[in-house]
Parts: structure tokens; C-alpha cells; sequence
């Protein structure tokens, strides 16, 4: 969509949801509903509460999904602000699911985000990575790398070399209590980075190999799939190994202090890796477009933004909840990589192709045995 048509569609769809308001779900109470479809775990306890005290003519229906492939099928269904993953925005740009923001509802935004954001490349497609902004902002972000116990597996300090890394979740003379995400990205996309493979790779023999690599890793390891589970699995040390995101790792080193075990808990990340940033979108069937808006720009108030960060404990995009952050974790290259280290990471692209021969490959994984 050409810039001048889009801030036209922008300002009409402003007038014709504010004018129609009414017309949008209220609660018994009177309150205007906004329903909110976000992933498990990924929010302060208070957030909400706070929200519908700070505007008070709003009520929250929250909902939760795993994974960006779970939440797709459920778009259908109305949502105003749902927060899928960069290469899932790419694809919901592409199939017309979400619609432009209104830029000037969203002040904090516009004042506290990051401006590497602005640069950083989301989709092969130049045209849809230069439009991501237009239709999605930052919510948290994060690497995806390897935890692991180093009393019982052993990579060397600060190695990034793939192989090195993602070696104790596929080489059969290792450990085998490991965990893998139930996400096809994750999933085959560390499979692909200990081949030495891109992660948004199209080659046949090279896909082959990596779905080789995951039946073989199933048979032998029987390895525990899940997401928010493996968190616990981890703490508990029932795990000595996961593929994860980098924020999970924080929640990890929490849960094994508070229950007191002896788990030296470490985070590698490999080069050639994933990162990924959670955004803040509004479909096309929401129904409360304002509210939506009001809700987005909440979230980057900057003390709102940092209890998010830390309770969930994922990477925020917010210059000033970063600058609050204790500096262990703001000054942490794994959880917010600098320019060299963004360099040597890829995100996940997203076209039919991929999403089809992606999907068919970690079925098939699923199903072998």
C-alpha cells in the first residue's frame, strides 16, 4: 500500500471506529471490551488490573496462546490487539489480518521505543519489512539459544560456534534428558543452525537432513516438547537441557532460587541463531480500534514496561525501562545483543512456501516414532 493511500486509510478507519463505537462488545457492566490474545506467561500479574484503573471505561477479556501457529487458526474470532511474532506480522501484513496504526494514539510509543527498530530487517521482502512498523510495534524480544546444566554438560565460556552448542540435543553420546520447543521454527530452525543451515533455508537436501536430524533426535531422546512446561521441567532439574528462548532463561534462574536447587543454569547463544520480536498488532476484525490503541500505548509507559520486562523476563524495546533495568541483565549480550552480535543472527521469514513445507516437515516429526 503506497504511503499517501495508507495514512488516508488510517485517518478513515480512525473516523468510522470512533464514530462507531457503540457498536462495539461491552461488558454487563457497561464498560467497553478489549479483548487482548497474547502468549502464556507473558504478562505482569497487575497489568491489567492497572490498565482498567487507569481507564476505567475499558475492561480487559485476556486470552493466551503456545505458539504463533496456534494462534493463527483462531483469527476468525474477534481480537482487537493480538501479539504474534515478527514473521507472523509479516505474514498477516501479507493476508490483509491486521490493519494500520493510528500513530498519533500511540505518544509513548512514539517517545520510548528503540530506535533500532526502525532498522532492523524483519522480512526478505524489503516492501513488507519497510511496513511492519505501519502495522505492528515492540513488545519484548529475544535470542534463541541453548540452556543447559553445567554440572552435568559441558560447552566452553562464551563459545557461539553452533555445532559446539546445540551438540547435547542431537549427538546420541550426550545426555538425554533434553527439552525442544513445540514450535516448528524453533524446533527446525536449531536443527538447521547445528547443520550449519539457514534457518529460513528452502534447499530440499538441506531440509531433508534437518528432518532426518529430528526423527533420529526423537527415537533417541524421546525428548520432553512443550514451552511454558519446559520452564519448570528445567528449574526442577528434571531437564539438563532445552532449546529456549533467552527471556525463559531468566524465569528459569528465578524458579530454581526459589525452590533452592543445585542447578548452574546457563544460556549460549549460537551464532547463526534466531532472534525474535513479540509485536502489538490490531486485526482487521477487532472491534474496538480506540481501546486497542489505548491499550498498546499503555504498555509502553515506561515503569509499566519495565514490570513487564522483568516479570516475564524477556528483552523490552523501551529505551527507558532498559535504562532502569539492573545492569547485569541490560548490559547482557544475550539478551540484548549490540550490532556485531544482531549481525551474526537471523529472524524467521515468512511466505506460503515456507510456512507450508515448514509445517509439513515438524508434522512429520511429530508423527514419527
Amino acid at each position: 500500500m503506497k504511503k499517501g493511500v495508507k495514512k488516508l486509510a488510517v485517518a478513515l478507519m480512525s473516523s468510522v471506529y470512533i464514530g462507531a463505537i457503540l457498536l462495539s462488545s461491552t461488558a454487563c457492566d457497561g464498560r467497553q471490551e478489549i479483548v487482548v490474545y497474547n502468549w502464556g506467561e507473558y504478562i505482569a500479574e497487575d497489568t491489567i488490573a492497572n490498565f482498567e484503573k487507569a481507564f476505567p471505561k475499558y475492561k480487559v477479556v485476556y486470552r493466551e496462546f503456545e505458539t504463533n501457529e496456534t494462534m493463527y487458526p483462531t483469527l476468525n474470532n474477534s481480537y482487537d490487539v493480538i501479539i504474534p511474532s515478527e514473521y507472523m506480522v509479516c505474514r498477516l501484513i501479507n493476508e490483509e489480518r491486521i490493519q494500520p496504526l493510528d500513530w498519533s494514539l500511540l505518544p509513548d510509543v512514539t517517545k520510548y521505543m528503540d530506535p533500532m527498530f526502525k532498522e532492523l530487517k524483519y522480512s526478505a521482502d524489503a516492501s513488507v519489512s519497510n511496513e511492519v512498523l505501519d502495522y505492528a510495534v515492540p513488545y519484548l524480544y529475544c535470542t534463541v539459544g541453548l540452556v543447559y546444566d553445567a554440572n552435568k554438560v559441558d560447552i566452553p565460556e562464551g563459545s557461539t560456534d553452533a555445532k559446539e552448542i546445540w551438540k547435547v540435543l542431537f549427538d546420541e553420546n550426550n545426555v538425554t534428558d533434553i527439552g525442544m520447543y513445540d514450535s516448528m521454527r524453533e524446533s527446525i530452525g536449531c536443527a538447521l543452525n547445528y547443520l550449519g543451515y539457514s534457518i529460513n533455508t528452502m534447499d530440499e537436501a538441506q531440509l531433508q537432513e534437518a528432518l532426518d536430524l529430528l526423527v533420529k533426535q526423537k527415537k533417541a531422546f524421546n525428548p520432553a516438547y512443550g514451552v511454558d512446561n519446559l520452564k519448570d521441567k528445567m528449574a526442577s532439574g528434571e531437564l539438563v537441557a532445552s532449546v529456549a528462548w533467552s527471556g525463559d532463561h531468566i524465569v528459569m534462574l528465578d524458579r530454581i532460587e526459589e525452590l533452592g536447587n543445585d542447578i548452574d543454569l546457563r544460556y549460549a547463544l549460537p551464532s547463526g541463531s534466531n532472534w525474535s520480536v513479540d509485536m502489538m498488532c490490531i486485526p482487521t476484525n477487532a472491534k474496538n480500534y480506540e481501546g486497542a490503541h489505548a491499550f498498546i500505548n499503555y504498555m509502553y509507559d515506561p515503569q509499566i514496561a519495565l514490570e513487564n520486562c522483568e516479570y516475564v523476563g524477556y528483552s523490552t524495546p523501551n529505551t527507558e525501562a532498559r535504562a532502569m533495568l539492573d545492569p547485569e541483565v541490560a548490559n547482557n549480550i544475550n539478551y540484548y545483543p549490540d550490532k556485531e552480535t544482531f549481525a551474526t543472527l537471523e529472524v524467521y521469514y515468512s511466505s506460503a512456501q515456507i510456512e507450508e513445507k515448514y509445517a509439513e516437515l515438524w508434522n512429520t516429526v511429530k508423527a514419527s516414532s
